[in-house]
């Protein structure tokens, strides 16, 4: 360890040394976002605007603020549906806790990629419990950038699908005042409300956001389903004059969220399904859902000249969330898990009358499981970037260093419930740390070099990564309460990767062809000699402009040697996080992407069209079995459960300067829920679905509108997921009123 904190203090050392020998053409004033023709640098963001993501040697997408703004979702998923070559399948119906997967990695509580906020890693623990139960919120974000394909090797250290970065509101140039209120079906509310300005030396901007609902699910006893949500950002610039030789910029970043949310991991039997979609079971009255996140960030900007800069980052992220839920059944003597039950309702009736409320039960029957922990990831990053132009030449050399700590902090107890007359009453307590009582914390050094290269009109960009990784566990175990280390059980894994990758783009007339190749990889826990995942992952595309019609096609390949499945209670395992190998595993498919405008040459009208396509093929390679995984017993040839092979997305917009109609469908293909081949087995199917938005807004003049949102406007019933436990429900139909205020 001291080694790597002595080389990120000499990387250190030589930034401030050179600053104070080099001289720096002034940049723009009060941006810490400096825009050059081949580049966009900054601390905080992978691409900066959609000119990068289309000129980017592997795939990328860029959300834009607009893009963000027309239908003003609060669900991320709605807002990546749009995106080649994402797959996700639903939870809560509301995108609390997401389950993102990029070109056919697992997408359980998005734990296999890189997801980051404003630049740095946000998942609660990103090495040591990456699953992530926090995940920000999209309705205050600025822009959201997704990175797939070749070239990926700045972000890390999930490499295989690619990296998401969330981009927050960033301080204005200029006074700005904004409110947005709405309300709507299920006693839904939101009020978001951002101020900030900037001046020459100093800038600032506070935001705050409240998100609720009562929740479209129904109780059979009775009672709220919804959430309540807040958010709470500022930020403070200090910067340079712009006269100043040397450009610098210093800015904190504050923010908070909480949450209390009546979610459960229970969802319902077939049979209940096809009847009562939106039923909660009486088992469930106690379950709920609370957490709060806090992040500090504190962002430096050096730039020395119009072509070297300097970017740190220094962040602490702290998560403490505890959700109280039902776990298990016990009737005779026989502990029985939710998800077994509603799996098989007929060889389970009894335990299942006992969720339901149907059959009394006796004490401590119902078992509720008060899944309390504690996340903390801290670091300190930074990242150089130096550029300069030849004759027919650009050259661009980027390299960062990060060194990072995250620890999971888990202290459970189990509470015993029975039922009577369908009330829950609690008839024991349970003692915090007898039932998970340990530690699990990651270190880690990451490093990168990546070179971009253009000779006219072909751009090259080989890059490497490093990653020295130490994983530990600390077991107390569940008697130890007080951590005397009386029955301590520690153990250690230690990995180091080196992570190539190769991208080029070709620019002809009309079109640009592009691809590339990288090895992607994703840390194992602390399982003593557990190995990483590993994977060599091929792209080759083309992006064009043709008679109007602008998108991309893509095709990839992604070759997994050793692919890890884990052991997550949201997959309707023990919830252990052991990860187990499940060998060699092939992904393949086609992303296809295109916009056209149908009232091109309209002075007052557009009519622009979006379509987005995504083919995904998998197939698992070798045989072997995970009883406590989504996958099952698998076999040579099976598919990848919950990842669609079709799914696509369209909207339609209808543009004018007072006002604007915008629809969007979403069609997501069948999937298996667990590993298999042929036809679906009709209990381990996710029907296909197909759902329709529409959001309106009329612009009163340029600083107020009203707008209208519908959510599923077909008012389809449709199923999401069989996990955690038992088929869950889309969105039903939502309409939202709004107004939308800014200065």
């Amino acid at each position: 360890m001291y080694k790597h904190l002595l080389t990120l203090g000499i990387v250190l050392f030589s930034s401030s040394m050179l600053a104070q020998n080099t001289r720096l053409i002034t940049q723009p004033k009060d941006s810490n976002l400096i825009r050059l023709d081949e580049v966009v640098l900054s601390a905080n963001v992978i691409l900066g605007s959609k000119y990068q993501a289309e000129n980017r040697t592997g795939s990328a997408y860029y959300i834009s603020p607009q893009e963000l703004a027309t239908f003003n979702y609060t669900d991320v998923n709605r807002v990546l549906r749009s995106v080649p070559g994402v797959n996700y399948y639903e939870e809560d119906g509301f995108g609390l806790r997401p389950n993102i997967s990029l070109r056919g990695t697992s997408p359980e509580r998005s734990a296999k990629i890189t997801l980051m906020e404003d630049g740095v890693l946000i998942a609660p623990a990103p090495y040591s419990a990456p699953a992530a139960y926090y995940f920000p919120s999209v309705a205050r974000m600025q822009a959201v950038e997704i990175l797939k394909g070749s070239s990926q090797v700045q972000y890390g250290p999930y490499t295989t699908g690619g990296a998401i970065n969330m981009l927050s509101t960033q301080i204005p140039e200029d006074f700005n005042a904004f409110l947005s209120a709405s309300y709507g079906n299920y006693n839904s509310g939101r009020l978001h409300a951002k101020l900030g300005d900037s001046k020459e030396r100093f800038g600032y901007m506070i935001e705050y956001l409240n998100f609720n609902s009562d929740g479209f699910k129904n109780l059979d006893s009775r009672g709220n389903t919804g959430f309540d949500k807040n958010d709470l950002v500022a930020k403070f610039r200090v910067n340079t004059g712009r006269a100043a030789s040397l450009q610098q910029s210093l800015e904190f970043k504050f923010q908070y969220s909480d949450e209390q949310s009546n979610e459960t991991y229970v969802g319902l039997t077939d049979a209940d399904f096809s009847t009562t979609p939106f039923r909660r079971y009486a088992g469930t009255a106690e379950d709920e859902m609370i957490n709060d996140h806090k992040q500090f960030m504190l962002t430096h900007l050096l730039a020395f000249s119009d072509n070297f800069h300097i970017t740190t980052n220094a962040y602490y992220n702290g998560f403490t969330r505890n959700w109280y839920k039902l776990d298990g059944v016990t009737l005779n003597g026989e502990r029985r898990g939710v998800s077994g039950i509603l799996s098989d309702p007929l060889n389970n009736s009894e335990y299942l009358d006992v969720i339901t409320g149907a059959a009394d039960s006796p004490d401590d029957a119902l078992l509720v499981k008060a899944n309390a922990r504690g996340y903390i990831s801290k670091g300190l990053q930074t990242k150089f970037d130096y550029h300069w132009t030849e004759e027919n030449t650009f050259h661009d050399v980027e390299v960062g260093v990060r060194y990072h700590y995250d620890e999971e902090d888990r202290f459970q107890f189990i509470d015993g419930y029975r039922i009577t007359d369908g009330s829950m009453i609690r008839t024991s307590s349970g003692v915090p740390g007898t039932n998970a009582n340990r530690i699990s914390d990651a270190t880690a050094l990451a490093t990168f070099a990546l070179y971009r290269f253009k000779y006219k009109e072909l751009t090259l960009t080989p890059g490497l990564r490093y990653e020295n990784i130490r994983l530990g566990r600390t077991d107390f175990g569940t008697s130890d309460i007080e951590r005397l280390g009386t029955s301590l059980s520690v153990r250690e894994n230690r990995t180091d990767v080196w992570i190539p990758g190769m991208g080029f783009n070709y620019n002809f007339d009309k079109f640009s062809v592009f691809g590339g190749v990288h090895k992607g990889f994703s840390p194992p826990t602390s399982r003593e000699d557990e190995k990483a995942e590993e994977s060599i992952n091929v792209e080759l595309g083309s992006r064009f402009r043709l008679n109007g019609i602008s998108g991309e096609v893509i095709g990839f390949y992604n070759d997994y040697s050793n692919l890890l499945g884990s052991d997550l209670a949201a997959t309707g395992g023990t919830g252990s996080l052991e990860q187990f190998n499940a060998g060699e595993v092939k992904v393949q498919g086609i992303e296809i992407l295109l916009n056209y405008d149908f009232l091109q040459s309209h002075d007052k009208l557009k009519l622009p069209l979006t379509f987005a396509y995504t083919f995904t093929d998998t197939e698992f390679q070798s045989s072997f079995g995970s009883a406590e995984d989504i996958w099952g017993d698998v076999t040579t040839g099976d598919e990848l459960p919950y990842i669609s092979k079709h799914q696509f997305n369209t909207t339609l917009s209808l543009e004018h300067k007072s006002f604007d109609i915008n629809l969007s469908g979403r069609y997501n293909g069948e999937f298996r829920t667990r590993a298999g081949q042929g036809p679906i087995p009709s209990d381990e199917r996710v029907p296909s679905s197909f759902v329709l938005d529409l959001a309106g807004a009329y612009h009163i003049n340029p600083n107020a509108s009203l707008t209208l949102n519908f959510i599923n406007m077909l008012d389809e019933k449709y199923a999401v997921a069989r996990v955690p436990a038992g088929l869950r429900p889309g969105h039903p139909l939502g309409a939202y009123l709004g107004v939308r205020l800014q200065y």
